[in-house]
């Protein structure tokens, strides 16, 4: 499982680094208006696809890692009847562009959404069956595939439009690839079967996983329209400007989650006793890594503002969007816990009540303050939903010790804050240098403290040799 996770990381931390390359020439060639009109269409697009996920996927994920002789099946009749959810979705979908003056770009958006709900559904095989270099693979050629498309699109002079068939291309890239390995790699065949049946008994199962996926999808795109809708072109990309790190960010945890969760979804039917335990470690795994970049990040969001080249205005809406990193981190420990522990309907209650709380901030907040008002209605909806799904995890599997867990993780993170301090006003390549710094210090202090043990480093040092 660890050697999984870390082969993961490495592939999307190379993958992150080509898509922060991509969303840069983009948002440089499109400016404030043009990037906050994609970025409008692209969040949209997010939105209409609860639609088609139905909560089929991560239901799919969870039972195909548990009955894997069944994944053929489970797989062939999702794919089909996931068409028709996909043609029911069409006039939803072109509802909401027409509502935001978008129509004309329907063509793109549409095949966007279908596509990457496709490619989501069948990268979940690989997770399922724990076949991980696959995807590797495919998250890098991907990044390339798209990095290649935009550079073509800025030099030639390319509008919205063109960058939204980019994604597009991106997304039919990896249906295509994860299709032919799934057929070589004798993993599972797709045939066309529409089974009527099945899909009704999946939805209701689905239920609690679909809601939650509706809800988070919402709470992680609303923003932006609202944004939109309230302040316009220009506001919402200065916003989607800084909230693209803070995003991209996402792919740590979530990559971590993806491995880890059929580890303990098969862990809880056959090893019950052990699941707390292994929550407890997730959580000070994702804590290690999200809590110097939450640091990091509020102290050199400046530096980092003018080294990446997001918009002038971005700087401070970043620096407040990176006090919910951390919390962003560590509530994924308790999604996997009550989704693998079958108390989804939990997680879903906690999902509802951090998306009341993010549209009720949102009404509030953007129309009085704007883009910052955006910045804090998410880290106040993060806080949320961690304090949600650790007491629901409390409730239903055990209480994760949050302070003895953390504090000494907690207090390496602030002396590489107190080290960064000074420097929150260097620029250029100094920028980098100083981020090197922190690490070291950050792992100095993690050290000294001893805020990994013996058995932790041991299994790190094993999941480093991939």
């Amino acid at each position: 499982m660890l050697r999984n996770t870390a082969l993961i990381l490495l592939a999307r931390i190379l993958a992150q680094l080509l898509a922060l390359v991509t969303v840069l020439v983009v948002q440089y060639h499109l400016r404030q208006v043009g990037y906050g009109r994609f970025s409008i269409v692209v969040n949209t697009s997010a939105i209409a696809t609860v639609f088609l996920d139905a909560g089929f996927n991560t239901l799919y994920q969870r039972e195909a890692a548990r009955r894997p002789a069944q994944l053929e099946t489970y797989l062939s009749r999702l794919a089909t009847g996931r068409l028709g959810f996909a043609l029911l979705s069409l006039g939803f979908f072109s509802l909401f562009l027409w509502i935001q003056g978008l129509l004309p770009f329907l063509l793109p958006a549409y095949l966007m959404m279908v596509l990457s709900s496709y490619a989501g559904l069948l990268r979940g095989s690989l997770y399922a069956v724990q076949r991980l270099g696959y995807e590797a693979v495919a998250i890098v050629l991907d990044s390339a595939i798209l990095l290649g498309l935009v550079l073509w699109g800025a030099f030639s002079g390319q509008g919205v439009a063109f960058f939204l068939w980019a994604y597009t291309a991106r997304y039919a890239f990896d249906c295509v690839y994860y299709g032919l390995v799934l057929e070589l790699a004798r993993i599972a065949r797709i045939r066309w079967q529409l089974d009527p049946v099945f899909l009704v008994n999946w939805l209701v199962k689905g239920l609690p996983f679909a809601a939650a996926f509706v809800i988070t999808t919402i709470y992680f795109n609303i923003d932006v329209v609202i944004l939109g809708f309230v302040r316009g072109d220009f506001e919402t990309g200065v916003y989607s400007s800084a909230y693209k790190p803070f995003q991209a960010l996402l792919f740590i945890p979530m990559s971590m989650l993806n491995v880890v969760f059929p580890v303990l979804s098969v862990t809880h039917k056959e090893r019950a006793e052990e699941v707390a335990g292994t929550v407890n470690r997730f959580f000070r795994g994702l804590l290690v890594l999200g809590w110097p970049i939450c640091v990091g990040t509020a102290m050199l969001a400046y530096p980092l503002d003018h080294l990446l080249h997001l918009f002038p205005q971005s700087a401070a809406p970043l620096r407040v969007l990176a006090l919910g990193i951390g919390f962003m981190f560590c509530s994924n420990a308790f999604i996997g816990a009550l989704n693998a522990i079958d108390r989804q309907v939990m997680f879903t209650w906690a999902a509802l009540g951090s998306m009341v709380v993010n549209l009720a901030l949102n009404v509030v907040l953007i129309p009085l303050f704007g883009y910052m008002g955006a910045s804090w209605s998410t880290v106040l909806t993060e806080v949320a939903l961690f304090c949600f799904g650790w007491a629901l995890t409390a409730r239903y599997l055990a209480p994760v010790p949050i302070w003895r867990l953390s504090w000494r993780i907690l207090l390496a993170g602030l002396v590489m804050g107190a080290v960064l301090y000074p420097f929150q006003q260097v620029h250029g390549l100094m920028t980098v240098a100083v981020v090197l710094l922190g690490a070291a210090v950050y792992g100095a202090a993690l050290f000294a403290f001893r805020g990994l043990d013996r058995e932790e480093l041991a299994l790190a040092r094993r999941a480093l040799r991939l």
